[in-house]
């Protein structure tokens, strides 16, 4: 079994990479199990579970099971269908949580692990992520990962 995948002319491997210090990212030990998660959905290529520090109840993280830093660094086919994975678990976000709408944003400096933040908002100022972050309890997490897959 060869230990990596190609897209175009790149290859990927099969096992999450390495980061610049040399260990896993969090979020790829999340993937692997090693690390305790809210699961919301996975598939072949995707993760998303909830952020355990959120903006907002129901904030959830969707990333990409191959370990890349930069979002636009992420392989064509990878991110033309992040957001494909990303709309059901969005729109059951909005159904499960009092929002406009569910708010999208991209930013990646807290983990260097490619990764989108699905936020339910009801304005702007609901996606400034240097607002202090909530601090739920494991049933408070618990009860949202519920909400959601429920919606989903």
């Amino acid at each position: 079994m060869r230990s990596f995948f190609s897209i175009g002319n790149k290859q990927f491997s099969k096992k999450p990479l390495i980061n610049k210090l040399n260990i896993m990212t969090i979020f790829s030990k999340i993937i692997a199990g090693e690390i305790p998660c809210y699961k919301i959905a996975e598939d072949e290529k995707f993760f998303a579970f909830l952020d355990i520090n959120p903006l907002v109840e129901g904030h959830t993280l969707v990333i990409p099971k191959v370990e890349i830093n930069n979002f636009f660094d992420i392989p064509d086919e990878y991110l033309a269908s992040i957001f494909l994975f990303a709309k059901p678990i969005a729109k059951a976000i909005e159904r499960s949580f009092i929002c406009n709408r569910c708010g999208i944003s991209v930013i990646g400096l807290e983990v260097q692990h490619a990764h989108v933040h699905l936020v339910p908002i009801n304005s702007a100022d609901d996606l400034n992520f240097t607002r202090k972050k909530l601090n739920p309890s494991k049933e408070q997490l618990k009860a949202a990962q519920e909400k959601i897959l429920k919606n989903l």
